[in-house]
């Protein structure tokens, strides 16, 4: 999730975002709505999708051809990770965003993770707020939803955040070992012409965002940026604010064009 203004309200103009007396994050009344889409974004009113309990935990088995990104011994493949902490065979996210030193296109990643336990309170970023970020631009969500309305439809695990709600809530509880499979064909962009990129996601086994099409650059509270950037790019972690640790990162670079 982008980090953006949170507890603030404006009387009569428009309502901003708040932790309310039952725990869930609301959304917005105020934000543009979504290009295709009768939503807002991040909004209020959007509604949850279904609970689907995944099957338990297995550790994921490394490919024969795949690229590791940590192995939980190192985090020599990342850059700005000096504040990050490698403990137990996991690295646990620190006062900034880490990027890979190298770069990737249309790939398949591969990514465990796990919000805090117990949870430390009832801040945004006490749920596990953070995100694994495609050619450093789009959003699949990391936070804790086990409780299915923690948070807004549309920045729950799994989400493309602020574009996409997951098919269904695929989380586990925190303190629960999770994983991300990911599949990414990238956009392309010429003088003439511009093709949208799409991603597919496996939250625990269980598909929640199907050839999805990733309509820009992820932001908080706007609309998400179509606008040429490089291809490839670092696959980011996002820092903030909270302890969220990840473990066994692969990455297989896949050759489509």
């Amino acid at each position: 999730m982008n980090k953006g203004i949170y507890l603030v309200s404006v009387v009569g103009l428009f309502v901003l975002t708040s932790i309310g007396a039952d725990g869930v994050l609301h959304g917005y009344t105020d934000t543009p709505f979504i290009p295709g889409q009768s939503w807002r974004v991040h909004d209020d009113t959007r509604p949850f999708p279904p609970r689907v309990m995944p099957a338990p935990a297995v550790q994921s088995l490394l490919p024969s051809d795949a690229m590791v990104l940590f192995d939980g011994s190192s985090l020599q493949a990342w850059s700005d990770a000096e504040t990050w902490v490698v403990k137990d065979g996991a690295m646990i996210a620190g006062a900034k965003d880490i990027r890979t030193k190298e770069l990737f296109g249309d790939m398949q990643l591969h990514i465990e993770w796990m919000t805090p336990f117990p949870v430390p309170g009832d801040n945004v970023s006490d749920r596990g707020n953070s995100g694994v970020f495609l050619l450093d631009q789009y959003e699949v969500q990391i936070f804790d939803t086990f409780k299915t309305n923690t948070i807004y439809a549309d920045g729950m695990a799994g989400a493309i955040y602020g574009q996409h709600p997951p098919l269904v809530n695929a989380s586990r509880a925190p303190g629960e070992w999770q994983t991300f499979d990911i599949t990414l064909t990238a956009p392309f962009f010429s003088p003439t012409n511009t093709i949208l990129g799409r991603v597919t996601v496996f939250h625990n086994g269980i598909r929640v965002q199907k050839d999805t099409v990733l309509l820009g650059g992820t932001n908080h509270r706007s609309l998400p940026n179509v606008n040429p950037h490089p291809v490839p790019a670092p696959i980011r972690l996002q820092a903030h604010g909270s302890p969220v640790q990840f473990r066994n990162i692969w990455v297989r670079p896949i050759n489509q064009r």
